[in-house]
């Protein structure tokens, strides 16, 4: 539930930051977190009424499963959940009791009353009621803390609060979904049964929330996956670690000789470099001290120390080292579609979109400082292209700095900073791209420009990138040699256009609902001839579109035509060719289009002119 208010500032760029207010109702503190952007809509969150919500889907589950224990219930960005150490897990059928059970809380219209207690009690209460993850958190509390719980009916939880008077100004409620989560996140820790929910003050807000929901699911990536045959992943692989099947490399190889064609157009230079590499590499490179927790288990072998690699910076910084350079060979762009691994927490793995094994559209630009800009500049405007080819229209731009206070995360040189991101920031004045400024999110080397897209379903993420980087090259000594014979250390700009290319499959496969643009589609054409009758013909209209590299199948099975029809309409295949009677006598094909629908009778060599124009100008 969100009120947006409108705010204004002189300055256009502005970092994320929270505001809390606090008022009174009826002798209940309410908080509100209010969260400001840089010249865009605040939101107000009324994060009281889903924390709420979850103390009566506790107090539910206490009523009906009295053994369980209470772990913790903070309300989301979305709803709230719950988790609860339980005996056995949650059925679907204990959710609609849960569910039931939390409307006649809400219809016993409980008050909620907040009381404090000193530590000693506190621990006591909760020992009394057999609340041991309770107990640990009060524990941990550091000295002086206040300690407070809420109470309605019989129930007691520990909370900081706040909350709403009572349990009846919670109108409309729904329990969304469950899953398994560790006790403080930690893997070593129990395994808890988290339940999800959601609440409004109108059933109407409800059933607007519930109707999104369903078209996010249908959206899904993974199910579109699934069902158009796109990619598969199986445990005995491994978690997070999916498998492209014949349709979903069509997509990959398609995508990949895309950005490959467009960037060989500006001057890159493609590699192929290992996905391992030594522990050292990224002891110089520096990212072992700020990113080993996120990597795979380091391996010994014949006395050395090897991982995974979860970037390609180094990798990339070794093949420019490889040779002498002159002012006069740079920019040097190095591309690679590159294959990294990080290990993720299984609890966090989705489909494509977050996993373990991905590949990053990656290059790394070797630039002289008077290069910077003109770089930077055209890597924006590559960014751009793509995105009007692949028609995406909701994004923004957020350009990352450094926290000058965090001398631990940040490579420590002030004027190396200050330079670095006031020459991003002039490129985007001069391109008269509106731009968010985000202190603290820049890389550990270098500031970050981050293209965040916002997605039809869920929340916004980035999808593009190019980061400056003065820290790399003076880490792995690299240099050319200037116009006056001397050595100059370059600048690197690090760039990705798709980001992960599997991550912008699950994107584009959510944006599109499994449509993907006929030049993208696995299956281009499905050719039905209507009866045996017609498959000779069929086969010749058939093999013309293959020989013109148009990806065509050809269904001739003996099965009805509006049953086949059918099928190629679920595949979201763009053009359906029937062929009967009157079409081999016109020397035509009966054209369906994903788009238009029945289009009618056109002359062979008049669709196929059609279709390679889509093909080649990537419409949408």
């Amino acid at each position: 539930m969100q009120i947006k208010v409108k705010h204004s500032y002189a300055q256009s760029s502005i970092a994320s930051v929270f505001l809390y207010y606090t008022i009174r109702v009826k002798g209940e503190t309410i908080m509100f977190k209010i969260k400001l952007e840089g010249g865009r809509t605040m939101e107000v969150e009324e994060s009281m009424y889903w924390h709420t919500t979850a103390h009566i889907l506790a107090q539910a589950v206490k009523r009906l499963f009295p053994n369980y224990k209470l772990t913790i219930g903070p309300a989301i960005e979305n709803g709230f959940y719950y988790d609860f150490d339980v005996e056995k897990p949650f059925t679907e059928e204990d959710l609609a009791k849960i569910e039931e059970e939390m409307k006649k809380i809400i219809k016993e219209d409980l008050g909620i009353e907040r009381f404090e207690l000193p530590r000693g009690e506190a621990i006591k209460l909760m020992e009394e009621r057999k609340e041991p993850y309770k107990v640990e958190l009060i524990k941990e509390l550091p000295e002086g803390e206040i300690i407070s719980f809420y109470k309605q009916g019989e129930f007691v939880d520990l909370c900081r609060g706040p909350h709403l008077p009572s349990t009846g100004k919670v109108k409309a409620i729904k329990l969304t979904s469950m899953s398994s989560a560790y006790w403080r996140g930690d893997a070593k820790n129990k395994s808890l049964q988290r339940v999800y929910g959601i609440s409004f003050p109108k059933a109407s807000e409800l059933e607007e929330y519930l109707t999104k929901l369903e078209e996010a699911k249908q959206r899904d990536h993974r199910k579109l996956g699934k069902e158009l045959g796109i990619f598969m992943t199986h445990d005995l692989v491994g978690k997070g670690l999916p498998m492209y099947l014949p349709n979903g490399y069509i997509v990959w190889e398609l995508l990949e000789n895309y950005i490959k064609g467009k960037e060989k157009k500006l001057g890159y230079k493609h590699v192929l470099t290992p996905p391992l590499a030594t522990v050292d590499l990224y002891k110089t490179s520096g990212h072992w001290e700020h990113y080993k927790d996120g990597m795979f288990p380091k391996m010994e072998v014949e006395g050395e120390e090897f991982v995974l690699r979860p970037m390609n910076c180094p990798h990339h910084m070794m093949i420019y080292a490889n040779s002498i350079h002159s002012y006069r060979d740079l920019p040097i762009r190095i591309g690679e579609i590159a294959r990294d691994c990080r290990f993720e927490p299984s609890g966090t793995l989705k489909g494509i979109e977050r996993v373990r094994a991905f590949c990053q559209n990656d290059a790394h630009l070797f630039v002289t400082p008077e290069q910077i800009e003109e770089e930077f500049k055209l890597v924006v405007n590559l960014i751009l292209e793509a995105y009007k080819d692949l028609n995406i229209t909701d994004y923004h731009f957020e350009l990352s700095l450094r926290d000058p206070e965090d001398k631990v995360k940040y490579h420590p040189d002030d004027e190396m900073w200050e330079n670095a991101e006031n020459k991003l920031r002039k490129v985007l004045n001069d391109i008269g791209i509106p731009y968010v400024e985000k202190i603290g999110e820049a890389a550990f080397y270098g500031p970050k420009l981050d293209v965040q897209v916002k997605p039809a379903v869920g929340n916004e993420y980035s999808l593009s990138t190019c980061q400056l980087d003065f820290c790399l090259p003076a880490k792995f000594n690299l240099s050319y040699i200037d116009k006056d014979g001397e050595k100059k250390m370059p600048v690197v700009l690090h760039r990705a256009v798709f980001g992960s290319i599997d991550r912008f499959i699950a994107y584009y496969l959510e944006e599109t609902k499994g449509a993907l643009p006929t030049w993208l589609a696995p299956v281009q054409v499905k050719v039905l001839p209507i009866t045996d009758k017609q498959l000779d013909y069929a086969k010749e209209v058939n093999n013309k579109l293959l020989e013109k590299g148009i990806r065509v199948e050809l269904d001739s099975r003996q099965e009805k035509l509006g049953y086949k029809i059918r099928e190629a309409q679920i595949a979201k295949i763009p053009y359906i060719l029937v062929i009967g009677d009157k079409e081999i006598e016109a020397n035509s094909v009966g054209v369906r289009a994903r788009n238009e629908g029945d289009i009618g009778q056109l002359p062979v060599e008049e669709f196929i002119a059609r279709i390679e124009n889509e093909i080649k100008n990537y419409t949408v």
